[in-house]
């Protein structure tokens, strides 16, 4: 690579990465606007690394398998101004892997297995400017509007008929964004969902269930095709210590970049 070029994958190369932008800084900056537009302060973000934590405690599978308390959350080293590092997942080795076959013909042989049928209800994905700053509301998935209603419109669901939501907690500030985008909060309003505790498992819409990208870890390639599965596993009641009575509706939602690539899954259980 030529001196003064600027490599770049799912960032702007002309007006992110050139400047010296990584992923933790274009969140921050998110962040920071967040807070600004809507009164919150940093540490009311907590509970979103703190549920996470608390769900990855009962999974053998994950990263960071230790819970954490506001405290530990508001004194954690700061990474990039308004994100520390309990805002961010750590990226990691992983692998996770699915077997996918016309539905006809699991319905078919369905029976002689113990375990629910699982279908997909609903796939859909959308794009967005890849820059944040190009967007037309930077404090708005607005890909992630149009994948889960499109997924919505699929299935023939609504937010309220969904029992748990995998999303990409890459950052708190993305858990978010992507509660209001998809229907679960109104603007500005996500971050009162972790406050009330209505995403732990026992919540409203229970999200990072086994720990999610913050506290299971964040394979990256891997991690769409992990939130899949752990939405499976809960679909089946077999989530252990994080299972969610009568879970019989999931979404999953994987983000590309700082939210230009989006992609929504619902998956049921027969």
């Amino acid at each position: 690579m030529k001196t003064g070029e600027a490599l770049a994958t799912a960032a702007d190369a002309d007006y992110e990465s050139i400047h010296g932008l990584s992923f933790v800084a274009i969140n921050a900056l998110v962040m920071l606007r967040y807070m600004h537009a809507y009164g919150w302060n940093h540490q009311d973000f907590a509970p979103f690394s703190i549920n996470a934590h608390a769900n990855a405690f009962h999974n053998p599978f994950a990263r960071l398998r230790q819970e954490i308390s506001q405290e530990e959350y508001n004194q954690a080293r700061m990474v990039a101004s308004p994100i520390n590092l309990l805002d961010a997942s750590p990226i990691g080795d992983g692998a996770a892997a699915i077997l996918i076959m016309p539905a006809d013909q699991l319905i078919k042989n369905g029976s002689k297995s113990r375990k629910p049928v699982i279908t997909f209800a609903a796939s859909s994905a959308a794009t967005d400017s890849l820059a944040v700053h190009d967007r037309k509301d930077p404090l708005w998935l607005s890909a992630a509007e149009r994948s889960v209603r499109q997924a919505y419109a699929q299935s023939g669901l609504t937010p309220q008929m969904i029992d748990l939501f995998e999303l990409h907690d890459a950052f708190s500030i993305m858990a978010v964004l992507s509660l209001e985008a998809c229907g679960f909060a109104e603007r500005g309003q996500g971050v009162k969902l972790g406050l009330e505790n209505e995403i732990t498992p026992q919540g409203r819409i229970p999200i990072a269930t086994m720990g999610g990208l913050k506290a299971r870890g964040h394979p990256v390639g891997a991690t769409g095709i992990y939130q899949i599965v752990e939405v499976v596993n809960q679909l089946r009641g077999e989530a252990g210590e994080t299972q969610i009575d009568g879970a019989k509706v999931g979404m999953a939602q994987n983000i590309g970049g700082s939210g230009a690539t989006i992609i929504t899954h619902i998956i049921k259980s027969q």
